[in-house]
């Protein structure tokens, strides 16, 4: 999903951050729950399969390995394409701790077991 489709349906969905704690309290889309990716399998209960989820991340890698994941296990998944950084270039703002204004760092690749 492209960051200006994903920031006109972002209220009726979940969202959910696969990235890494220190990535997430740098910058994230307001009000995502942060789930690394390697901790998806053992944190299912806390997505609700009832509603839409955009999955998130640096660059769009990581996001689409969970929505992969997802979708296999019945969610309405989405990927968030170009991540955060897609986000950003579309003029979209990141929140960052304590709901300050936020950036993007750095994090690196992962996968996960399907």
């Amino acid at each position: 999903m492209e960051a200006h489709d994903a920031a006109a349906a972002v209220e009726q969905m979940q969202i959910v951050d696969v990235r890494e704690y220190y990535e997430w309290i740098a910058g994230h889309l307001q009000a995502s729950a942060q789930i690394p990716l390697r901790h998806l399998p053992a944190r299912l209960e806390e997505i609700s399969p009832d509603r839409p989820v955009l999955l998130v991340c640096q660059v769009g890698q990581r996001s689409a390995l969970a929505t992969e994941f997802l979708r296999k296990r019945g969610y309405d998944a989405h990927n968030l394409e170009g991540g955060v950084e897609a986000w950003v270039a579309a003029g979209f703002s990141l929140v960052g701790e304590d709901e300050r204004p936020g950036g993007v760092v750095d994090g690196w690749a992962q996968t996960i077991d399907f």
